[in-house]
């Protein structure tokens, strides 16, 4: 029978009296006999939890473009503040270095002295010599030139009608109209604002611009700057016919200005100089 140690040597299992256990870790599973049981052998070992590379991407992306945003918003508001800023700035500098300027004065004209009236008459400057022409044959009676070319055609045209036009009073200047209202008022014992009724103050008649005139029929001349007139067929014809040569009634019946009816009193509105003399800067009556 053979000695135990020759029987071990001859199974190949190699006896290890002494084991001695280095720190070196490595060393030691070298050496360690494989007599690990297969139920830990077979034991899977814990994995550390892994983050999807995708998904991280997208957040740290979707994170920078968020902050990118907010950079921008940012500078964008803040350059508008300093732009207002700017500008407040300038505007107050020119403000500073401007000062407004005054009112400039302008000069009367027939708009702006027509804004002013009288016992019911607007205010009218007179027609300058120069622009008016007769419309009678004595040369007694003027009117300007485009009132009085108007006026001779359609007085010819009455005529063709058998309709005799008699002027009876045209331009006046403020003398003129000076004795009509005061001195008429005195010879009449009437107040001013009853005067102010059948004739205007001086320096509000519409006889000063040239353009108005008075009426009569030549056929009737009892009914002359009468309200009896508007039954003659001289008055008849001028409510049918004057519009077509540029001629409306100044004083209709309830006319808004207060003046009496005045059937024979008509004024030309046929060019741009006549209409914003008597409807520039009011209202049309």
């Amino acid at each position: 029978m053979l000695p135990v140690k020759q029987a071990l040597n001859r199974a190949g299992v190699k006896r290890l009296d002494k084991v001695s256990a280095p720190d070196n870790s490595s060393n030691v599973t070298k050496h360690l006999p494989d007599d690990i049981p297969v139920a830990l052998r077979d034991s899977p070992s814990v994995a550390p939890a892994t983050v999807d590379r995708s998904m991280l991407v997208a957040g740290l992306t979707t994170l920078g473009a968020i902050a990118l945003a907010a950079v921008i918003l940012v500078a964008v508001q803040l350059q508008r503040s300093q732009q207002a800023q700017s500008n407040s700035a300038a505007i107050a500098a020119n403000s500073a270095q401007s000062p407004t300027p005054p009112n400039p004065t302008t000069s009367p004209t027939a708009a702006s002295v027509n804004a002013d009236i009288m016992l019911g008459h607007f205010r009218y400057p007179e027609a300058p010599l120069a622009e008016l022409t007769p419309i009678a044959s004595d040369g007694s009676l003027k009117l300007r030139k485009s009132a009085a070319k108007a006026y001779q055609e359609m007085q010819s045209a009455a005529q063709q009608e058998g309709v005799s036009l008699v002027p009876l009073s045209g331009f006046r200047t403020l003398t003129d109209q000076d004795y009509l209202f005061f001195g008429k008022k005195a010879e009449r014992g009437q107040v001013a604002a009853e005067r102010a009724k059948v004739s205007a103050p001086p320096g509000y008649s519409e006889h000063h611009t040239g353009y108005a005139l008075d009426i009569g029929d030549g056929a009737v001349p009892a009914t002359n700057l009468s309200p009896d007139f508007e039954n003659t067929p001289a008055y008849k014809w001028l409510k049918a016919n004057a519009p077509f040569h540029s001629f409306e009634l100044s004083f209709p019946k309830n006319n808004k200005q207060g003046v009496s009816y005045e059937p024979w009193h008509w004024r030309f509105v046929g060019d741009r100089a006549s209409l914003e003399t008597f409807y520039k800067a009011r209202g049309k009556k």
